[in-house]
């Protein structure tokens, strides 16, 4: 879920990241620099080493392909 945030910051600042960044892009750009410092490298740990369990990753796929197919054979 996403939250909208409100900051303030100088002009200087905000041109450059409409001018460089991109009027679109900014919200993104800040939050892959801002997560690092407030979710931790717990929680991408975690992700890796879920990644890493084969059989764990075999069932999720199985699993998302079964969605899939069940998707596919709905009628329009």
């Amino acid at each position: 879920m996403q939250k909208k945030l409100t900051i303030t910051i100088e002009s200087e600042v905000y041109r450059n990241l409409h001018s460089k960044i991109g009027q679109r892009k900014i919200s993104r750009f800040i939050e892959n620099l801002v997560r690092p410092y407030v979710v931790g490298e717990s929680l991408e740990k975690a992700y890796s080493e879920m990644a890493a369990e084969e059989s764990r990753e075999v069932d999720a796929l199985e699993w998302a392909e079964g969605l899939a197919g069940e998707v596919a054979d709905e009628p329009r």
